[in-house]
């Protein structure tokens, strides 16, 4: 491991020693923040690595997912399509919780369930008076 430790400071001199890294657009600034708090900690330096090299782990993706289909619910307006999204919904969440070991299942969730309605039919009646 040592090694690793040396050839990573030596590459660092290099780098700043020919000019090519360089520090003035971080400096006095905070590092951007991750999106990363549905990961467990054990398993974020894994993750962070992974999508550093283009790769999300899969409960970020099924999230991703979540949120899209949450807007796509909210814009639609024909009622078959809004159920079959929300249903959807419902079964990513399924899965979200199979991988975390948890329940976030919609129909356990009373309140996030009520207020993807009440989001949902307020966009209605916006879109029908609009």
């Amino acid at each position: 491991m040592e090694s690793f430790r040396i050839i990573a400071e030596r590459k660092i001199s290099q780098a700043i020693a020919d000019g090519s890294l360089t520090f003035e657009q971080w400096q006095d600034k905070p590092l951007p923040e991750d999106d990363d708090y549905l990961i467990p900690d054990d398993l974020k330096l894994a993750y962070k690595m992974l999508k550093n090299g283009g790769f999300l782990p899969p409960e970020v993706e099924i999230r991703k997912e979540v949120n899209r289909i949450e807007e796509l619910i909210a814009a639609t307006e024909d009622e078959h399509v809004r159920l079959k999204q929300m249903r959807k919904l419902n079964l990513l969440m399924i899965k979200l919780d199979n991988q975390r070991g948890t329940t976030s299942s919609i129909a356990e969730q009373e309140e996030y369930y009520r207020k993807v309605v009440e989001r949902i039919s307020l966009m209605s009646e916006k879109n029908k008076s609009g």
